[in-house]
């Protein structure tokens, strides 16, 4: 059992969270699932089914019994939920619900769940938690001031995220500015005689070698660790090999920029192109870049195989064939020219990184500043009768005294 050593406000008195609810148990919902609206369904992540019928009617602050345990959840009128979780009743002379959401927000859940593979809570160990009840008014009072302030941090950090996205766009934009005339000014297919395709298999070294894969966002990267959903194949061996500076293109995503240089050796999946360049006339790195500008990839597109109809777009399962690839009309200046392309995206990559960074930090602190907020009023900490400077406002201050 947790005791609370804080001092309390005037007018405050200390309670256990049994002393203001009774909890209920949720319940199955299939023989209640419903398609079209009904009454909401309510899991950890929120609603996500309809049902035809409901467990209870009112202001209810949901709590998880197994599986997410952290995400106390505030919901209001008819309604199911799961039987993963735990719904309240509220004792209406006692605690205003609203502010009972905020407050359990703030809950310890680590020290109370059990179980590692699955986390779990019990009512019990939940009724035991105790809080410092100020009188219903002030609840209300306090409720209705986090409701404001919350929702304006909230879109101030929603407005973070937008501007961090817009900087990582502008990145695509400045790859396609470096890389992107080489395609569209060219009238010849400089990359044929220059890159070629690999297809060495890994036969009885597969057992030994590093798997590798590419994506659109980190480019080549070993496999790693093997989830449930990324199948290893029983049979490596006719895996293609992969060399250091050697160009793995994802024959089914290259239209979206799925392709990069290796900086390993190792194997990977026989349905992606391995791609060599002749390091006397063509860089990696420069062919790799150029390969996922917006120009070359618009070029991919209209060279996408597979099945359906190619003039309308609706292409199932596309390909873009390497001998398609090459033949696409690129210019491929000298290896100097190249060098300063791939130094100056280099640049552009770390200065957007530190951008990135600059945002992630913003938004942690703000989640952090919310965090306190709640914590100082509901334990009494501020009194939120009296003019508060906003809080946004004190957040943005600390942004920019952190830079």
């Amino acid at each position: 059992m947790r005791n609370n050593n804080a001092s309390v406000p005037e007018g405050w008195r200390r309670a256990r969270l049994r002393d203001v609810v009774s909890f209920r148990n949720g319940a199955a919902y299939d023989d209640v699932e419903v398609d079209e609206p009904g009454y909401p369904v309510y899991g950890s992540g929120g609603q996500f089914r309809w049902a035809d019928s409901w467990l209870y009617d009112g202001a209810s602050v949901l709590f998880g019994r197994k599986g997410t345990v952290d995400r106390p959840l505030y919901v209001e009128g008819r309604f199911w939920t799961v039987d993963t979780m735990y719904f309240t009743v509220p004792r209406a002379d006692l605690i205003c619900p609203r502010f009972l959401y905020y407050w359990a927000t703030r809950v310890p859940f680590d020290y109370y769940s059990t179980g590692s593979a699955l986390p779990s809570m019990t009512q019990s160990d939940l009724g035991q938690e105790p809080l410092m009840l100020p009188p219903l008014t002030t609840q209300r009072q306090i409720a209705d001031y986090l409701d404001h302030e919350t929702a304006e941090i909230d879109a101030f950090i929603a407005d973070l995220g937008i501007a961090r996205a817009f900087s990582q766009e502008g990145l695509v934009v400045q790859r396609d500015r470096i890389f992107g005339d080489y395609a569209a000014a060219a009238s010849v297919a400089e990359l044929r005689g220059k890159i070629s395709e690999s297809d060495e298999r890994a036969g009885a070294t597969a057992s030994s070698a590093d798997l590798l894969t590419v994506s659109i966002a980190s480019g080549v990267t070993p496999r790693g660790e093997w989830t449930a959903d990324q199948h290893r194949a029983d049979d490596l061996t006719k895996y293609k090999v992969v060399r250091v500076g050697d160009i793995v293109l994802n024959r089914m995503r290259a239209f979206q920029g799925a392709v990069g240089v290796s900086r390993n050796n190792g194997i990977t999946s026989p349905d992606y192109a391995v791609l060599r360049c002749d390091r006397r006339t063509l860089l990696p790195e420069f062919a790799a870049n150029l390969l996922k500008s917006p120009r070359f990839v618009y070029e991919i597109t209209r060279r996408l195989r597979g099945i359906g109809n190619e003039e309308s777009g609706q292409v199932r399962t596309p390909r873009v064939a390497v001998a398609d690839l090459i033949r696409i009309p690129t210019k491929v200046p000298e290896l100097e020219v190249q060098q300063r392309a791939v130094d100056q995206w280099a640049a552009e990559q770390r200065l957007a990184s530190e951008v990135s960074r600059d945002f992630d930090a913003a938004i942690t602190l703000a989640k952090e500043r919310r965090a306190a907020l709640i914590t100082a009023a509901v334990t009494g900490q501020i009194d939120v009768t009296t003019t508060q400077k906003p809080a946004v406002d004190g957040i943005q201050t600390a942004i920019e005294e952190s830079r």
